[in-house]
């Protein structure tokens, strides 16, 4: 754990201040580097699961790298599929290693906040993945949280963005949890401080939120599943 905090400090301080050109290769270099241990503990742990033994597997970037869903959802057989600095097409990259080898019951999946302006190049080209890989599967987007201070600057974005990801959500028949509102103070139009570390990434309570937000999601497509297969 102490590593992952860590590593998203240095992610949040590589992105807000910007690097030179050799402190972004050295950056790429630490980031593929965690990638590919993160894919290769997913292989180990694929190793003690039967398919369709794990209740919900929540997929991500740092946002859900750093949830503790075993914590959060006692009731439920959970596995944290999430990696920091992820983007769209980085994560569909793992897809396989990441869930179809565990075909869960459902997936609760949060995407988008490293590539705000390119996510929807493959956004449906996962969804699509999803329904032709995971055919059993219950499926439920989040949507992007909201956020301040430099991070904050992608709110206009991050609420446009989520309009879309609900509409993309309706076309699948997946579940859509709006996560931006809940979080945002309508005031300041912000993130409430006390829900976030750095603007971008969540405290303890802005877990929570986020917990109270999806587990009516995650119980109504479990049910789902249920009816269906039993």
């Amino acid at each position: 754990m102490k590593k992952l905090i860590l590593f998203l400090l240095i992610i949040s301080t590589a992105i807000l201040c910007g690097c030179k050109k050799e402190e972004e290769n050295d950056f790429a270099k630490m980031l593929a580097e965690y990638r590919e241990a993160k894919v290769a503990s997913f292989l180990e742990e694929n190793k003690n699961y039967k398919k369709g033994e794990i209740d919900v597997a929540f997929i991500g970037d740092s946002l859900t790298d750093g949830y503790n869903v075993v914590e959060s959802y006692p009731q439920y057989k959970v596995v944290n599929r999430g990696i920091g600095g992820d983007t769209t097409f980085t994560l569909e990259d793992r897809l396989q290693v990441s869930l179809y080898d565990i075909q869960p019951k459902v997936v609760v999946m949060l995407i988008g906040a490293n590539n705000f302006a390119t996510m929807f190049e493959n956004y449906e080209n996962i969804l699509k993945s999803y329904v032709e890989n995971l055919p059993n599967s219950k499926i439920i987007l989040l949507s992007l949280t909201s956020m301040s201070g430099e991070w904050g600057k992608n709110n206009q974005l991050a609420a446009y963005n989520n309009v879309k990801i609900k509409k993309l959500a309706e076309k699948y028949s997946f579940e859509f949890v709006d996560l931006y509102s809940p979080l945002m103070n309508l005031e300041t139009g912000e993130i409430f401080p006390e829900y976030t570390t750095d603007g971008g990434h969540l405290t303890k309570e802005g877990y929570s939120v986020l917990t109270e937000n999806i587990t009516p999601a995650i119980e109504k497509q479990l049910a789902a599943w249920q009816n269906e297969n039993s």
